[in-house]
């Protein structure tokens, strides 16, 4: 992200790492001088580096046992827009998101494919709210093609899946409790995944919803009474990358520390890495290139495309 910047690379850390824990922009732009428009610039590029990290690393199948998704409203100068995410609740991992002008099942298809890139194939409880949209869009993402049979395969479900949803019961606008939905799965398989994962044992979204206030704290345009709302959709991505895999790479949470008193990222207690990342270190991580294709020749196209009905018959490419 530093190529052809003008900007020595040390201050450009230091405004990226003061966008991403919730300093808002107009006071870098007295702090430092800079305009805002280059100061966004810089978020965007960074987050477009963040978000290449966080599908290089993150994004790769493991264990998840237990997932929690929700989505927030963020209010912008083009309307209000929709962000989805999920998270790894033993790990406290963020998986991604998605964000959409609408709460709709695109937005919910996109965060699921997501989770079901990130998933290995196993036990998995999947946690949200009373959207209904999730249960559909979950089925049917979790599925395996049912080999050994004639014709075309089948599609099945994953026999440990379990989806549970936490509906909260409002007066006015008061919380005043709880409904507790299993929608799909056994009982015994829900019972089995949640008291395996460590630390939460209790049906709730809590996780991803202290999650959801990390985010709304560390960007400004988050916030929910704010005046630095973002004015692009673009703009709201970008950040969401970059506070994510701040979260997940830089940042030591207080409950995953170890017996041996020593502290952990989420991406230290996934295996992802073994120690702390700075901000300095993300931004300069080389993501590597996609594996090389070798282009198809000229006869092999003619071969698998153009069937016996032209052969004899001269053609020209």
């Amino acid at each position: 992200m530093f190529y052809r910047q003008r900007t020595d690379e040390e201050t450009i850390t230091r405004v990226v790492t003061l966008v991403g824990l919730g300093c808002p922009i107009p006071a870098i732009e007295v702090a430092y001088g800079f305009q805002a428009q280059t100061v966004r610039e810089w978020v965007e590029v960074s987050g477009t580096h963040a978000e290449a990290v966080h599908h290089a690393e993150v994004v790769q199948p493991r264990d998840l046992v237990q997932v929690q998704a929700d989505e927030i409203q963020v209010k912008t100068q083009a309307g209000v827009v929709w962000m989805a995410m999920a998270m790894m609740v033993s790990t406290r991992l963020w998986l991604g998101g998605a964000v959409s002008a609408h709460r709709d099942r695109d937005l919910i298809g996109r965060l699921v494919a997501i989770v079901a890139a990130c998933a290995q194939w196993g036990p998995l409880l999947f946690v949200t709210d009373g959207l209904s949209t999730y249960i559909d869009v979950v089925r049917k993402a979790f599925r395996t093609r049912q080999t050994g049979t004639g014709g075309r395969p089948r599609l099945v479900g994953w026999p440990d899946l379990a989806i549970a949803q936490v509906v909260k019961q409002y007066a006015g606008r008061a919380v005043t409790g709880t409904v507790h939905r299993l929608v799909h799965g056994t009982v015994q398989t829900f019972l089995t995944l949640l008291w395996s994962t460590p630390g939460c044992q209790v049906r709730n979204t809590a996780y991803i919803e202290r999650l959801n206030g990390t985010f709304r704290s560390c960007l400004a345009a988050l916030g929910r009474r704010t005046r630095r709302s973002a004015r692009r959709v673009a703009t709201v991505v970008s950040g969401m990358y970059l506070v994510g895999t701040i979260s997940n790479f830089c940042t030591a949470h207080s409950s995953l520390t170890t017996e041996y008193r020593r502290r952990q990222t989420p991406a230290m207690a996934a295996g992802i890495t073994d120690h702390i990342w700075t901000v300095s270190e993300l931004l300069h991580y080389r993501v590597p290139p996609p594996r090389w294709v070798p282009p198809v020749a000229v006869d092999d196209l003619r071969r698998r495309f153009w069937p016996s009905l032209t052969a004899g018959v001269p053609t020209t490419v």
